[in-house]
């Protein structure tokens, strides 16, 4: 069969990718307002040649003998896989959307398995692979092969540049109004997300570790106490504050919990993530959602100033991983019981089958001071929500049982998530009755915190993990629910009452958890500020800074 010149390759594959592998952008493009008048069709066809002009730049780039068929390849499977989810599940993609995908675990990516996924890729990649294939590339000369690259790199910018300025004003006018579109166009969108994080280490100096809390030292409250303080901290996984029933859903999701006359629950709390890569690190860190996202280095978080300290620190995981959160102190997997682990995946309440011994191997010394738990759920991970509840606590059905979400009624989508908030509510019944058990020798507490929320079909995006500046409420607004027991309240001066008053309607995020943390645990240090304390307007110890 006769050759095909590289040039060839390059036009032909970058229009293939502008056209059938974007059909999300178009769709987004076709719902903008005013859409159908001649000057909206001329604004979509720049648009057009535009993204096509960028991936003929890009493939320039790579259309060597050697290397123009395999990045050809790589393109269009990328654009295949990233059409797919992005049809699926309403999705857009960053450098955290790909960062989370990077660090799924095996039961994570099997629950995303369908068998549209294979179809789907196949139909969009067979007829650019068939053609790559069946026509041998052109041998060019060195010199010609870097003319004809330049000559399309350079024709490719000039064509993005024309059309840039004929429709300038309305590009410029769309792109800032609808920043979801950036997100959509495909598979520059992957490359620019992976270059992000590949270039991460040029911004930040990765390697480092800066000490934080160093000088923390216990407060006052230790001097004198006659048992330890015991705090678990539940991170919650997907947890959209409107769908507990605690919070006024009007669905009773969480029936233990409203039975409770001693809970503190923040209905106006927010996430500084939209997925559990962003969230966690940036909720134990002591810098806050903004100043997190342009840190110079990483800092010790959290859990090495409660170290630092002198306290006990325990992390028992039951999801994919801490995301580097607990990496000086280690993660605890339980192993399997049959009875709360159908088909390898563990309900929460796993967690707490060995967990007086695992405080009991913490260092005795640290333990007569306190100790703080962390308990990482699965809760409410999707789309296989129906896989978060035991059948005891399917109260709302019937389930969406299918990993393509949107092929489900939405009632079948939300009863299944619902469901998962149930077996929540019975998890964190089952926590509280354990710290019960303790009383006699510990003061003990809980704080239950989501690390994010969810979308669940609203304008047809499912999941989460859209950029936060686009993100909706729902991927954002969090449940966060407090409980201490009267030890602890006497100890620190706290109420319930008063903590309900006071975080029954004012705005909430995660920047609050770290100096909350440290401020019911009396952790003094610089690190530590006491007007993000939610504690301390109603603490006798909080407020303090050492």
């Amino acid at each position: 069969m006769r050759p095909i010149h590289p040039a060839w390759v390059v036009l032909l594959t970058s229009a293939w990718l502008a056209t059938a592998c974007n059909l999300p952008l178009w769709q987004e493009v076709a719902r903008l307002p005013g859409s159908g008048s001649l000057r909206d069709w001329g604004f979509a066809l720049a648009f057009g040649a535009i993204v096509a002009a960028g991936n003929a730049a890009l493939l320039s780039l790579l259309a060597w003998r050697w290397t123009l068929k395999p990045a050809a390849v790589v393109l269009v499977l990328m654009a295949a896989l990233g059409m797919y989810f992005m049809l699926a599940y309403g999705i857009a993609i960053d450098s955290f959307m790909l960062l989370n995908v990077l660090q799924t675990d095996l039961g994570e990516a099997r629950d995303l398995l369908d068998w549209r996924l294979p179809v789907s890729v196949l139909a969009l990649a067979a007829p650019p692979f068939l053609g790559l294939y069946r026509r041998p590339l052109q041998r060019l000369g060195a010199m010609r092969q870097v003319a004809y690259n330049g000559l399309l790199l350079l024709g490719s910018l000039a064509v993005s540049v024309l059309c840039l300025l004929l429709v300038f004003q309305e590009f410029s006018s769309t792109m800032r109004n609808h920043p979801r579109l950036r997100y959509l166009i495909n598979p520059l969108n992957s490359v620019y997300a992976l270059g992000n994080i590949a270039t991460q280490p040029l911004r930040m100096d990765t390697h480092a570790l800066l000490p934080l809390g160093r000088d923390a030292r216990l407060g006052a409250s230790y001097s004198a106490q006659t048992k330890p303080p015991l705090l678990v901290l539940v991170l919650g996984e997907t947890g959209r504050s409107q769908n507990f029933g605690i919070n006024g859903y009007a669905r009773d999701t969480t029936p233990r919990l409203a039975a409770r006359k001693d809970l503190v629950s923040a209905r106006n709390a927010w996430s500084c993530g939209t997925s559990t890569a962003a969230s966690l690190p940036c909720m134990f860190a002591h810098l806050g959602r903004a100043d997190y996202e342009d840190r110079p280095s990483n800092y010790e978080n959290l859990l090495d100033v409660l170290q630092h300290a002198g306290l006990g620190v325990l992390w028992v995981e039951n999801q994919s991983g801490c995301k580097g959160v607990c990496a000086r102190i280690g993660e605890i997997h339980n192993p399997a019981d049959p009875a709360l682990c159908p088909g390898g995946e563990c309900l929460d309440r796993v967690m707490l089958q060995n967990l007086d011994a695992q405080i009991a191997a913490l260092p005795a010394e640290r333990r007569a001071r306190g100790s703080v738990v962390v308990l990482h759920q699965m809760g409410s991970h999707g789309p296989a929500y129906y896989k978060r509840s035991a059948q005891e606590n399917k109260k709302f059905e019937p389930e969406c049982h299918s990993a393509a979400l949107q092929e489900c009624g939405r009632e079948q989508v939300v009863n299944a998530y619902d469901n998962s908030i149930v077996e929540t509510d019975h998890f964190l019944d089952s926590v509280l009755e354990w710290l019960l058990t303790h009383e006699k020798r510990a003061q003990t507490a809980m704080m239950y915190v989501a690390d994010h929320g969810e979308s669940l079909g609203e304008n047809n995006i499912y999941l989460h993990g859209l950029p936060y500046a686009i993100a909706p409420d729902v991927q954002k607004h969090i449940p966060w629910i407090t409980w201490l027991s009267p030890a602890m309240q006497s100890r620190t001066g706290l109420s319930s009452a008063c903590l309900q008053r006071d975080q029954d309607q004012r705005r909430i995020s995660h920047d609050n958890y770290f100096h909350s943390v440290l401020g019911l645990m009396d952790v003094q240090t610089s690190a530590y500020r006491p007007e993000l304390d939610l504690f301390a307007p109603c603490s006798r110890i909080g407020g303090k800074q050492g």
